[in-house]
């Protein structure tokens, strides 16, 4: 074979090798495969993404407005989202759009097309933010868009500012349910949404003595309000002016609606005689309806009473958030208001000039993103069928059997509850002054509740759960300075969570407070076939307190012998076919408090007459020979009972306002499960900032340092010598062979 055919050879090797790389380029480019190898899948949606996105029946379109080669980690979160938005659109490119909008500077000018984009983000409610930029050792601010809104038909949602790849999707895919939704119930509705606005002429008077100069334009702004949001509403709002000051019949309105009222002596020397006026904004359809305060209240000591005008720049946003609320675009959940529960608004409400830690309204914002939050009075009657869950927070008062029979019957239809009980009622001493030996006393609460609970197959005990992994306070400087360890507040460790439920995966640590411990009746639990899943228990460096409950640290010592402690369970998920309590006996009666008869001038009638009265109306008759049937369910369909024997994990200190610490996660994963929604609970836990490293025994730390210092070079040198005798074995045995 001659030269020149070797090297006809080569080249078509080389161009074989070189057409078989271009069509694997290509078919990479056609056929686009990427494998996500992270442990809780980060790079890749959800189920629950996946399954909302494909959902979609109407094109909807994603504007991005993100300001381009920021420095990290903001430039990674713009990759995150490029390559999330793709995802995305893989499971409905059909509807699904996107689009990236230049709003960034070149070499410090800026074009004529970025600066259109910058006025259309600006007119969606995307604005700039400042971020640190640190170049050539310098730090310095930079104004960064970092945005997006979501449009669909008329109906617009936005992200106003995404600084983390952290819960990204989550917000994303809620998002667009959110929006699904609004649409679907706007449609729907029969009827319009009457917006009403309640403003007295006469505060015109007294307007600029309190600061409050944009007064006479109220009316003139809303109205314009209106029209825009009339546009993005499918025409769906009515707006009326009222003026009370030349309608006295409107107070009846004004009180049924709460509306401010301002009432003033006279003022100026007589110029401004005493009066009154009323301004508020009321969203009503059919029986809901909804007030925005349009003037704030703010009593300040040594400043006084000060008056601020609603900021009507943000007045669209705030109608349009009260109108999701008004018409329910979200799954309703029950909360028991009745029976001294905790309130869902506390003190707050009514001062917001202070936050009170006791108030449940970070746990309220939370849920209200995904659920609309339906007060529940046993008292009016039996548990609506529209609610899947139903949440009892921390009971004080008794329930009567007539009310724990709407309960258990609610749970016997399949549905869920979600229990923060509590055994002790805390009552502050006389004056509420604590001192040095004053502290507060702990009354039992007995409820009733908790024979419904063993019934079920689960009982709480009455005491407070201590634990040496617990809360440890830093004392301030003018208290001594210091640490004080809070054993009534533990500290729940990784490996004392149950990881084995989808909902529960990546909670890794939690914090409680005046907690409960649990207990199953393991006979019932087996008789009725439930499947009881714990949840999370305390470390086994703990222990009971009850009787005389006084938790003043100073107080406090754990147990002498370890004997003593042991780990506890403190929550708990039943799930299955419950029987009924109720099952075999009587259906209770519901108690009313009898009212008197009233005569013709409202005094109280005799009552022999009007006994008389019945019983000349119609003959007596024996209701006892009537039966009824169908009125209770014996036994469940597949229902949930979540139990935590504390109401302080919902509270302000415990929930944070964004929704981001493991207890707030973990809330609002177990509602989610409760109202069968995993995949939303798994989406939303994917990115879990908080991943504490396992506990060590001391011993084992020793080890692993000495066999960093001393074991690794023993081990190199070890291995070393290994390598140099097999090479000097090697270099004997060629020797031996030249010998021979």
């Amino acid at each position: 074979m001659g030269a020149g055919t070797k090297k006809s050879e080569q080249y078509i090797k080389f161009f074989i090798y070189l057409v078989v790389i271009i069509l694997a380029n290509v078919a990479g480019i056609t056929f686009f495969i990427r494998a996500d190898l992270t442990k809780n899948k980060l790079y890749s949606i959800s189920a629950a993404s996946k399954k909302v996105v494909s959902s979609l029946s109407e094109p909807l379109t994603i504007n991005v407005f993100f300001t381009r080669n920021l420095p990290a980690p903001h430039n990674s979160t713009e990759r995150y989202l490029h390559d999330l938005l793709e995802e995305y659109a893989v499971n409905n490119n059909k509807y699904f759009n996107y689009r990236f909008y230049n709003v960034s500077t070149e070499e410090g000018d800026i074009s004529d097309e970025a600066i259109k984009n910058q006025e259309l983000a600006q007119n969606y409610g995307i604005h700039p933010v400042q971020i640190q930029n640190i170049e050539s050792d310098e730090v310095r601010l930079q104004k960064a868009y970092m945005g997006l809104v979501l449009i669909q038909g008329d109906i617009i949602e936005k992200i106003p500012t995404i600084t983390t790849t952290e819960g990204l999707e989550y917000k994303l895919t809620t998002a667009i349910q959110k929006l699904n939704n609004k649409i679907s119930t706007l449609v729907s509705l029969q009827g319009k949404i009457q917006v009403k606005l309640f403003l007295s002429s006469s505060l015109n008077i007294v307007a600029p003595y309190m600061q409050l100069d944009d007064m006479a334009w109220i009316a003139e702004k809303l109205e314009t309000i209106i029209n825009t949001l009339n546009e993005k509403t499918y025409g769906k709002l009515e707006y009326k002016h009222f003026d009370p000051s030349s309608n006295q019949q409107l107070k009846d309105e004004i009180k049924k609606y709460n509306i401010m009222t301002l009432k003033w002596p006279e003022l100026a020397d007589g110029s401004i005689k005493p009066g009154e006026g009323s301004v508020g904004l009321v969203l009503e359809y059919k029986d809901n309806a909804l007030t925005i305060p349009l003037i704030q209240v703010l009593r300040m000591p040594l400043i006084g009473t000060q008056y601020n005008m609603v900021n009507m720049d943000e007045m669209e946003e705030i109608i349009s958030e009260n109108l999701e609320s008004l018409i329910d675009i979200n799954e309703d959940i029950g909360f028991l208001a009745d029976h001294g529960t905790l309130p869902l608004y506390g003190t707050s409400r009514r001062n917001p000039m202070f936050q009170d830690h006791e108030s449940l309204s970070n746990f309220k914002s939370q849920v209200s993103k995904n659920y609309s939050i339906k007060e529940v009075n046993l008292k009016d009657g039996p548990i609506s069928d529209s609610f899947n869950t139903l949440i009892i927070a921390r009971p004080t008062e008794r329930f009567s059997d007539y009310e724990l029979f709407q309960i258990d019957q609610f749970l016997m239809k399949g549905k869920s509850l979600a229990l923060f009980l509590e055994v002790f009622n805390e009552v502050a001493p006389q004056g509420q002054q604590f001192g040095f030996n004053q502290g507060p006393t702990y009354m039992p609460i007995d409820t009733g509740i908790g024979k419904l609970l063993e019934h079920y197959g689960v009982r709480v005990k009455r005491s407070y759960v201590l634990d040496e992994s617990c809360y440890v306070d830093r004392m301030q400087a003018n208290q001594g300075g210091g640490e004080r360890v809070i054993y009534f507040a533990p500290i729940i460790k990784n490996n004392n969570i149950n990881d084995e439920l989808d909902f529960m995966k990546n909670i890794k640590g939690l914090i409680t407070m005046k907690i409960s411990p649990l207990e199953l009746v393991e006979k019932r639990i087996t008789e009725n076939s439930l499947t009881a899943h714990r949840l999370f228990s305390s470390s086994d460096k703990s222990w009971e307190m009850g009787g005389r409950i006084n938790l003043n640290p100073m107080m406090m010592r754990p147990p002498e012998s370890d004997d003593e402690k042991q780990s506890m369970d403190l929550a708990y998920l039943i799930e299955g076919e419950f029987p009924s309590y109720f099952a075999g006996k009587p259906i209770p009666e519901q108690v009313v408090e009898e009212e008197k008869d009233m005569d013709e001038n409202g005094d109280a009638a005799d009552t022999e007459e009007a006994e008389e009265k019945k019983t000349d109306d119609k003959p007596a008759m024996d209701m006892s020979k009537i039966e009824s049937g169908g009125e209770a369910l014996d036994k469940g369909r597949h229902g949930k009972i979540m139990l935590i024997a504390t109401g302080e994990i919902l509270k302000n200190n415990m929930f944070d306002e964004e929704g981001q610490s493991p207890n707030a996660i973990f809330i609002m994963n177990a509602l989610d499960s409760l109202n069968n929604r995993d995949d939303i609970a798994i989406m939303r836990s994917k990115v879990q900032r908080f991943n504490p490293l396992d506990d060590t025994d001391a011993g084992v730390k020793i080890f692993v340092k000495t066999f960093n210092i001393i074991g690794l070079p023993v081990l190199v040198i070890i291995f070393s010598l290994i390598i140099w005798m097999r090479r000097h074995s090697r270099k004997k045995r060629i020797q031996m062979m030249f010998k021979k």
